[in-house]
């Protein structure tokens, strides 16, 4: 059987309940409805450290985050690994490009990839007026760079007001056309015209919405505005504190105070991910049309969530549903798969670091020893199989810092810097609702997971284990000496 073609769609801060084949009862997404129905769904995946930086390192590297050395977000530092994806893709006879958000460092760094046409949204750290020419996000980026040829050079994303990490949204200022999630779809249709007839291929289509700014245009806001939309999930365990604090602060980590922006978020997070929906429509279309569909496998997921106002929270890197469960799924053609399983779905635990081992086992790669992550393709063939029976995640995020392990069924969060604690049963309490922490019922089952995490942390360099129990208020950098 020849190497298939390889198609993965990456999006970037797409939770896991926001998607029509997930039961959302609001967002429309019929074209990866239509997708997720032709494939294994995995309902139970994950992102073990859920923001951009460290969540792609674990995509690329097939490492968990002790060994890749990100622990948390921190910008401009190099990217060096001896194996990544495409790297090892390229090795195995594929023509490899990525259009799209990398956020590696340097901007231009390819990982391994033959080519890569950048757009890594609004990076702070690459548009200060001290940045090396070359680091400059208006020459590194390929989006940037374009829209300034089409637009004149005064064009840029920010005249519409909003920030890279805002709950505030509104609609799109330009023609559809020259959109980013738009151009992605454009320069991957234009891949499929000029790729290497002769070779398998494997395209990373890496979307930056629903990522902040909420600025999908006005087409999909106008879906949204007149719908009664499902509030926020707020548990039995919150507090307001912070939000009474941050919630008149546009781009807070806690969500706005005011409900009407609550509502604007929403409507604009949700017109995001249709307007992606339709434009991955256009890029399966294309796939058809150049008749490569039938040996292709597509394989759909995002870097992490997004917490959208549950818990009074808003974006990502804390321990909960919204922000560390991630949605992913595998389709294929018919000559790219066999004994491929379709239209079922699986509730076997994985997480990013599981895609390049995946990947490489589809292409008849070897998988390196530095690769921590298993392949699922067994799960495509028998979705009813157990990858792991639990997985360790983590964020360094200031006093919000946590370490969390979760399960097919519960949850359990330490925080690093107060030793607060929390229990959550997910079989029973999908959205976090009710804190079972104290539940003499479950203390049992507390204690066998804060063992795994023991376990998990007692080598590690922070000093988080002492005398074999967790110890609180460590120095927790975002970054390991071994990144």
């Amino acid at each position: 059987m020849k190497q298939p073609n390889i198609l993965f769609i990456m999006t970037d801060q797409l939770r896991w309940d926001c998607l029509g084949y997930a039961g959302h009862p609001d967002v429309k997404t019929p074209y990866l409805d239509t997708l997720a129905s032709r494939g294994v769904v995995f309902e139970r995946a994950y992102s073990a450290c859920p923001s951009c930086i460290a969540a792609r390192a674990a995509l690329h590297t097939g490492m968990e985050q002790a060994h890749h050395g990100r622990v948390g977000y921190e910008d401009n530092i190099p990217w060096k690994y001896a194996h990544t994806l495409a790297g090892e893709l390229s090795a195995a006879g594929y023509y490899t490009q990525c259009v799209g958000k990398m956020h590696v460092h340097p901007l231009r760094n390819y990982l391994g990839f033959h080519n890569v046409e950048l757009h890594d949204g609004y990076l702070h750290s690459a548009r200060y007026s001290d940045i090396p020419y070359q680091e400059s996000q208006f020459v590194a980026d390929d989006y940037f760079y374009w829209l300034k040829q089409e637009l004149g050079t005064a064009a840029d994303v920010t005249e519409t007001g909003l920030d890279c990490n805002s709950y505030l949204s509104r609609p799109w200022i330009r023609e559809e056309r020259f959109h980013p999630t738009n151009w992605v779809t454009d320069r991957s249709i234009d891949f499929l015209r000029r790729r290497d007839p002769g070779r398998p291929f494997f395209l990373m289509a890496s979307y930056l919405r629903p990522h902040p700014p909420f600025d999908a245009p006005s087409h999909y806001f106008d879906m949204y505005r007149s719908m009664t939309l499902r509030p926020p999930f707020v548990g039995d365990w919150e507090s307001t504190e912070e939000l009474k604090r941050y919630g008149r602060i546009f781009d807070s980590r806690t969500g706005p105070a005011d409900p009407e922006l609550i509502r604007q978020a929403q409507i604009g997070y949700y017109a995001c991910i249709t307007h992606l929906d339709h434009q991955i429509g256009r890029l399966i279309m294309a796939l058809i049309e150049h008749k490569l569909y039938d040996n292709t496998v597509i394989l759909f997921t995002s870097d992490h969530g997004e917490e959208l106002c549950d818990h009074h929270m808003f974006r990502k890197s804390r321990p909960y549903e919204g922000s560390c469960h991630i949605p992913l799924f595998l389709c294929a053609g018919k000559e790219a798969l066999e004994t491929f399983c379709p239209s079922s779905s699986c509730r076997g635990l994985i997480e990013l670091r599981d895609i390049m081992p995946t990947l490489l086992e589809i292409a008849g790669a070897d998988i390196p020893d530095s690769v921590d992550g298993t392949s699922f393709l067994p799960l495509v063939y028998n979705p009813q199989g157990t990858p792991r029976t639990w997985l360790h995640g983590e964020h360094s995020y200031a006093e919000h810092s946590n370490h969390w392990i979760v399960t097919q069924t519960d949850k359990y969060i330490w925080y690093t810097q107060t030793g607060k604690e929390q229990y959550f049963r997910l079989d029973e309490d999908p959205h976090e609702l009710c804190d079972e922490i104290h539940n003499p019922v479950y203390q049992e089952r507390i204690c066998l997971l804060r063992n795994h995490l023991i376990d998990c942390l007692k080598n590690r360099p922070e000093g988080f284990v002492e005398k074999g129990r967790l110890s609180a208020g460590k120095s927790y950098p975002p970054t390991l000496s071994n990144a």
